[in-house]
C-alpha cells in the first residue's frame, strides 16, 4: 500500500497521482484504476497520443454505441471504450495539463445538473 502519494493532475473524471516511495503512478479515471511504472507511464502517453479518433469515429460511425474509440490492453479480449470527450480528458491527465489538484474549481468545471426546489 503507498502511504507518500501525492496528486499530480486532477480533473472531473479522474486523477493522476505518485507514489514517492515506491515510485509509481497511480491513475484513476471514471470506473477505472490502473498503476503504471514511470517506464509504463510513458509508453501509455505516446499510446494514447497517437490514437487517430477520426479513424475511430468513422469505422465504428453505423455502430450504436456511445463509446468508439478503444485502447487495448495486453489482455487480448479486454479493451478500453471511450468516447471523444472522455479520451481528450483522458490525455489531459496523463500529459499532466489539467489544473493544479488543490486549485479552486469554477463553476464551468462543475458538470452537475443543479436543480432549485
Amino acid at each position: 500500500m503507498c502511504h507518500k502519494v501525492k496528486t499530480i493532475a486532477k480533473n472531473c473524471d479522474g486523477q493522476l497521482s505518485f507514489c514517492t516511495s515506491c515510485k509509481v503512478y497511480h491513475l484513476t479515471f471514471n470506473n477505472l484504476y490502473i498503476e503504471f511504472t514511470p517506464r509504463e507511464l510513458h509508453a501509455f502517453r505516446e499510446y494514447v497520443s497517437g490514437i487517430k479518433v477520426e479513424y475511430w469515429e468513422m469505422k465504428y460511425e453505423r455502430v450504436v454505441m456511445k463509446r468508439k474509440i478503444p485502447i487495448q490492453t495486453m489482455q487480448q479480449n479486454l479493451s478500453m471504450m471511450f468516447n471523444k470527450q472522455e479520451l481528450e480528458s483522458l490525455k489531459e491527465l496523463i500529459m499532466q495539463k489539467t489544473q493544479k489538484p488543490y486549485q479552486n474549481l469554477s463553476l464551468l468545471d462543475i458538470d452537475y445538473i443543479f436543480f432549485l426546489n
